[in-house]
């Protein structure tokens, strides 16, 4: 049990890696030019941003709660 709950830890801790590295990179795309002219562009990058961080917000609460049934299993 132990065995496959590290490796659901380690899945999640990849897709929050995953998710910060997304949310980065939409963050950076968005220039200073989009910015200033607004547009679809600039949006569509902003809802990238936000679904991205809210993933990595849901992933890290999984992983904490499967850390804690790890260390709740190993008593």
């Amino acid at each position: 049990m132990q065995t496959f709950l590290i490796i659901v830890l380690v899945a999640l801790m990849a897709l929050v890696l995953y998710s910060l590295v997304r949310g980065i990179v939409a963050f950076l795309q968005s220039h200073r030019a989009d910015v200033d002219a607004g547009g679809q562009r600039q949006h569509e990058m902003q809802l990238l941003q936000n679904k991205m961080m809210f993933n990595r917000i849901k992933y890290q609460a999984l992983a904490i709660v499967v850390v804690a049934v790890i260390m709740m299993i190993a008593r």
